[in-house]
């Protein structure tokens, strides 16, 4: 756990992760004073991608063997087509995001973000956008797919695309801080 009245964030990314999907939101945080730690499966330096072109890159701050779900109060998985497809496939991401869904912590996610939590297998029941790829994913994982900007369920917040970030960053923030609130819809 944190100390308290000290936030602590983590996003889950590796090579491929859509820039705007994590900068924006990691910016968001911190700037409402929240700490912020980037995981990964490696050391050094993750490359990100605005569409198909490389952008910058992100320092991690941790991998996952250093890394424990209970150190953090929210999580947040960028999408990223490379990205997603890469991280789904870790069992140690998929652990990590198991542990914080049962423990009712806040998880954002957007775009491709999903895939993740798909793999997860944390999906089933719950209600949540994506890029519109993911439809088919998220249903036949059990979930309810809604064409919408951003929604959130419970301790989900989930957005569409990088248009959808203020929105989703509004809304990560509102769980965070208020993380026992029923479900609230955003559009």
């Amino acid at each position: 756990m944190s100390m308290p009245g000290a936030l602590k964030v983590a996003i889950l990314a590796t090579d491929g992760y859509e820039q705007a999907e994590l900068l924006e939101p990691k910016q968001a945080l911190e700037d409402a004073g929240i700490a912020v730690h980037v995981i990964s499966n490696k050391d050094g330096v993750i490359q990100g991608y605005r569409d198909s072109d490389k952008a910058d890159t992100v320092s991690v701050d941790l991998n996952f063997s250093q890394a424990h779900p209970e150190d953090y109060d929210a999580l947040v998985l960028p999408g990223g087509v490379l990205n997603s497809d890469a991280i789904r496939q870790l069992p140690e991401a998929q652990i990590f995001v198991r542990q914080v869904e049962a423990a009712g912590k806040p998880i954002a996610v957007i775009c491709h973000g999903a895939w993740l939590m798909i793999s997860a297998d944390v999906i089933r029941g719950r209600t949540l956008t994506s890029y519109p790829s993911l439809r088919d994913d998220i249903r036949n994982a059990g979930g309810i797919w809604l064409d919408q900007d951003v929604v959130t369920d419970r301790n989900l917040v989930s957005g569409r695309n990088p248009d959808s970030l203020p929105a989703f960053n509004q809304a990560l923030l509102a769980a965070i801080h208020h993380p026992a609130e029923p479900a609230r819809w955003a559009n």
